[in-house]
């Protein structure tokens, strides 16, 4: 699938937890741990994965791979849950953006994140901490990388809201992106019934699941 404008616009309006429920062939349905946030929990996400593996407390390699990245691509950075360093601020999140990249992960922790907030750029990690990181270490880019407890690959797709960060494996990617669709036309008109109305119990059946558990 290419992600065109016009399919970026169409994939944008699905939260994560729609495509996570249609997820299915993804360890943990590729949703990373609740410990990966978002910087600004209004930003939404959505681009294919260039994968940096990372030394804890260094950050050279994220530099590397916001130029290995191409616009529309989501960095994604194992650091190892590290910390007590802020590996990417707010020079870093402008270079992205002026690169065209939609995003980056870390699984380690940011700064300067009033300043990243106000560019508007989307950045999800483990924590924040102002403290400087070195530049010592070279990356290694377009490996497997571990982010949040979940397997990522280079060019999967990486989506990000405000309840968190889902993997779509590309491979699955298509038939994972139709039914996510289609759940959300199917909720847009469950709104539409509970507006009128009707209770979620009526909707889904629950009324006569709880009857058949009261009998039992």
């Amino acid at each position: 699938m290419e992600l065109t404008k016009e399919k970026r616009e169409q994939l944008a309006v699905l939260p994560t937890g729609n495509v996570a429920d249609n997820n299915h062939s993804a360890p943990r349905q590729g949703v990373m741990d609740s410990g990966i946030k978002p910087i600004d929990s209004k930003c939404h996400m959505i681009g294919r994965a260039v994968t940096v593996k990372c030394q804890p407390g260094d950050n050279l390699a994220i530099h590397q791979g916001i130029y290995a990245a191409k616009p529309g691509d989501v960095l994604v950075c194992e650091l190892r849950g590290y910390d007590q360093g802020g590996h990417f601020g707010d020079i870093m999140a402008l270079a992205c953006k002026v690169r065209g990249l939609a995003g980056v992960v870390l699984d380690g922790s940011c700064r300067d994140t009033e300043d990243i907030r106000e560019m508007g750029f989307p950045v999800f990690s483990r924590g924040i901490n102002p403290s400087g990181t070195v530049k010592a270490t070279l990356g290694t880019i377009g490996v497997p990388v571990i982010c949040g407890g979940i397997e990522v690959h280079d060019g999967d797709i990486v989506l990000g809201d405000c309840d968190g960060v889902v993997v779509v494996p590309s491979e699955q990617e298509d038939e994972v992106f139709e039914r996510a669709l289609v759940k959300y036309e199917k909720e847009k008109h469950i709104v539409e019934q509970l507006l009128a109305g009707k209770t979620t119990l009526e909707i889904y059946g629950f009324d006569k699941l709880i009857e058949k558990l009261e009998n039992i």
